[in-house]
């Protein structure tokens, strides 16, 4: 049967429309992240190619940055984002206390390790960050192996340290390493010279570059300057400083089944090797780590990284940024 041009055009109006309400349909989730570009962005392929029926974006930037959107989308009245996915482990104990993440223990958690104490599955860790001793291989013949190397003579005016006023990550290194070795500590790498710089990025621009011996460095900024040609290498003294990046759903998510669908992915062996594969730990213990970043062992994290209060350690930030600057800069 032949079908006038009419009806021809009123069947593909009909197909047109139905591909559009299907379109309409698709939930959509966001995710606020300060993980590097390659890292979400992989994320987001594999989520996408296994999901085809939701449609997932992010936006990322720094975690102050996104917290401070998330501050000012809050007081008018709705969050835009589903998930928020940063390192900053103490804005997450904040907003739980805030009440505005959703509880949720996620498929696949078992499998996972959560250092975190007292999160009430309100969030867990989807990556264990890490930060070891970067150094030149032009400059350091032989790899550091305690933190109190850092103090011997090849050292000398050449190590240095993220102002931890202007880096969160380098305030939770240098709390730990303060509890862990006093005050004294930093006393004494002071009277050999170290340094402090500004970003955690900036201080192993500045090893790989040869202004400096040494630094204290995140271990995908360092990697991923290593790939690039840095005659850098990373050292991992036995006390480890290794900082959970929690994840969780936010309340005024419109798309809850999608949200919890993206944690329970996250959680997975799938999504957690492409986390291993961007050069930082996974949170499960059945994921292969690529064998030319020599980071710590997920056993090794667990059972060697130093341990902290992080909702003391922020009440406390002020105090430890003041004494550790009048220390390191006198």
């Amino acid at each position: 049967m032949k079908l006038s041009i009419k009806a021809v055009l009123v069947l593909l109006a009909a197909v047109f429309l139905s591909v559009e309400v299907a379109k309409a349909a698709k939930p959509k989730l966001i995710v606020y992240t300060s993980m590097k570009e390659s890292l979400i962005s992989s994320l987001k392929a594999d989520f996408i190619k296994k999901n085809p029926d939701i449609d997932m974006d992010y936006q990322s930037a720094g975690a102050g940055k996104l917290m401070a959107k998330i501050a000012t989308e809050k007081e008018s009245g709705k969050i835009m984002a589903d998930i928020i996915w940063t390192s900053e482990v103490p804005d997450f104990y904040q907003m739980k206390n805030d009440g505005i993440l959703i509880k949720y223990k996620p498929q696949g958690a078992d499998q996972t390790i959560n250092p975190l104490v007292g999160t009430d599955d309100y969030f867990r860790p989807a990556r264990l960050g890490t930060l070891g001793i970067v150094y030149n291989t032009r400059e350091i013949k032989n790899a550091p192996k305690t933190w109190k190397d850092l103090l011997n003579k090849e050292y000398k005016g050449a190590y240095s340290i993220a102002n931890p006023a202007l880096s969160g990550t380098s305030y939770v290194s240098v709390a730990m390493l303060q509890q862990v070795f006093g005050d004294q500590y930093f006393r004494d790498l002071r009277k050999n010279g170290a340094k402090v710089g500004k970003g955690s990025g900036q201080v192993v621009d500045d090893t790989a570059s040869g202004e400096l011996a040494a630094s204290l460095g995140v271990d995908y900024i360092t990697f991923d300057k290593i790939d690039k040609g840095a005659t850098l290498a990373i050292a991992y003294p036995k006390e480890i400083l290794m900082i959970p990046s929690p994840i969780a759903i936010l309340k005024d998510t419109k798309a809850l089944a999608a949200a919890k669908k993206f944690i329970d992915y996250m959680m997975s062996k799938d999504a957690q090797q492409i986390v291993a594969d961007n050069a930082t730990l996974p949170v499960r213990k059945d994921v292969k780590v690529p064998a030319k970043y020599n980071l710590p062992t997920v056993d090794d994290a667990q059972k060697n990284g130093i341990k902290v209060d992080y909702v003391k350690m922020m009440s406390e930030k002020e105090a430890r940024v003041k004494s550790f600057l009048d220390i390191m800069q006198k």
